[in-house]
């Protein structure tokens, strides 16, 4: 039987699984069994899960497979201890993942998609477009690929979805990926541990907002004004600012929980104390009464395009005095282009060399 006749079992919810077991004729416990192997300890082959009968274990191997993608390349940076990782898929395609260590614990930045269609200006993913969605397995297995390489005490103990793709262009196995993610059978992780980064799929967050999850948004802003704003995210054309922010009041009325807001610093585009006064008098009428957050990135120069980081402690200060909290994202693993997209994007020129020569 080939493997695309077989069934992938890590992106199924515990009934799921159950259901899918049942021609095998094995009791119901045997699944939760199954579950905990892949989600707990996991574990990929069926032939380590030990308290599992020999039987049980070949009519898997023959009827089922769990995928995981394989490590193409791992940097470790010499200045921290952040890892990146170049994720092999078993079709061939690549993501990037990273493993940052924090005072708090362990985060997991991980792709949500193979490429991605969103066509923002400063990101490297932008010019490659999107090449299909990832499953939920397929997100999972970039965590559990860290883990493996680290005792257990060491760990992912946060989430964010920043990584290659836009996580709500893939809402459904986005979804599905926080279900088992936060599945008390499985890793039983708190979903106030992660944080969904988007660009402004205005439907897709209102419709996040209907599930009421204690996750994070963040939302990718990077401009105070729809010119500016669309020049940088094409998105912004098709939901401009006055539509997403409406959204994002409507999420944090829903759900009770604040937003986030990202802001690339461009020197020149987007970094005058003006643009921090627009910016701003834009947040400011989301959240009544409460002064916004915005975090601020410092932007890596990618391609062509010809940008320089503004100066982040001057835009904090702008923003300070106009009623702003900002923080700057902390920057880790700069010796290894750790900013998600880089690595692919130069394997992938790397390979199309070698196919030239």
């Amino acid at each position: 039987m080939q493997q695309t006749e077989k069934i992938e079992l890590l992106g199924l919810l515990p009934h799921e699984l159950t259901d899918a077991l049942q021609p095998l004729g094995v009791p119901k416990f045997r699944a939760a069994q199954l579950f905990r192997w892949m989600h707990r300890q996991k574990v990929a082959d069926f032939d380590q899960m030990t308290d599992l009968s020999k039987q049980f274990r070949a009519d898997l191997q023959q009827q089922f497979y769990i995928n995981r993608p394989n490590i193409a390349q791992r940097l470790a940076s010499a200045i921290d201890d952040t890892v990146k990782y170049l994720c092999r898929l078993s079709d061939g395609n690549c993501v990037e993942a990273v493993r940052m260590v924090y005072r708090h614990g362990v985060t997991a930045c991980i792709s949500t998609q193979v490429g991605c269609r969103m066509g923002c200006k400063f990101c490297a993913s932008a010019p490659l477009g999107l090449v299909r969605n990832l499953t939920a397995a397929e997100m999972l297995g970039q965590i559990d690929l860290m883990d493996a390489e680290f005792p257990a005490d060491q760990a992912v103990t946060s989430i964010v979805l920043m990584g290659i793709g836009e996580p709500l262009d893939n809402y459904d196995q986005v979804l599905r990926f926080l279900r088992l993610l936060s599945c008390k059978e499985g890793r039983a992780m708190s979903l106030r541990h992660v944080t969904l980064s988007t660009c402004g799929l205005v439907p897709m967050i209102d419709r996040l907002a209907e599930e009421n999850l204690p996750l994070t948004l963040s939302v990718s802003l990077h401009a105070p004004d729809n010119a500016s704003r669309s020049a940088l995210m094409p998105v912004n054309r098709k939901y401009p600012l006055e539509e997403l922010l409406a959204a994002c009041g409507r999420y944090f009325r829903k759900t009770g929980r604040r937003l986030s807001f990202e802001y690339a610093l461009i020197r020149g585009e987007n970094d005058s104390r003006r643009d921090a006064q627009r910016l701003a008098d834009c947040l400011k009428p989301v959240f009544p009464g409460m002064r916004p957050h915005v975090n601020l990135i410092p932007v890596n120069p990618v391609g062509e395009n010809g940008f320089q980081a503004g100066s982040a402690k001057q835009f904090m200060q702008y923003l300070s005095e106009v009623g702003v909290n900002a923080t700057l994202r902390r920057t880790l693993g700069d010796d290894i282009k750790a900013a998600c997209g880089q690595l692919r994007r130069n394997a992938m020129e790397d390979d199309s060399h070698e196919s030239r020569e």
